[in-house]
């Protein structure tokens, strides 16, 4: 006799990433692209403004303090996009740890990160290096 024994489904908490924790790019570029690209990726026309005649922008980023329009959240606590999947080549291109980004994060008061393809230190790498081989 086979017994099925029920499973209960657990909820696991996706790691946070740096970004969401951050959002110091998303207030405090502007965030310019060639205009075809917010109907392409599907951005919302309500966060979209127009820069130039060939040039449209995320909305709130082109102010003497931007502020993404699509950013929600506290900038170096946990922030999101309402955007996230459509977002515009500008946001795509900059990655955490990268120029953009550390400048970004000075500007709001946050400690740089390492630049991209470097791996993070870790707690045990300064206790593995001072044990005897």
């Amino acid at each position: 006799m086979t017994t099925l024994v029920a499973v209960e489904e657990q909820e696991v908490a996706e790691p946070v990433s740096i970004c969401q924790q951050c959002g110091a790019c998303c207030a405090f570029f502007r965030v310019s692209f060639y205009w075809a690209e917010a109907p392409q990726r599907g951005l919302p026309e309500t966060c979209i403004e127009p820069v130039t005649a060939h040039l449209a922008g995320m909305a709130g980023t082109n102010r003497p303090v931007p502020r993404c329009c699509a950013l929600q959240g506290e900038i170096g606590r946990q922030v999101s996009c309402l955007v996230y999947a459509a977002r515009p080549s500008p946001c795509r291109e900059l990655q955490p740890g990268d120029e953009k980004c550390n400048r970004a994060r000075a500007r709001h008061g946050l400690p740089p990160l390492p630049p991209p393809g470097t791996a993070p230190a870790r707690r045990d790498d300064a206790k593995l290096s001072r044990e005897p081989g």
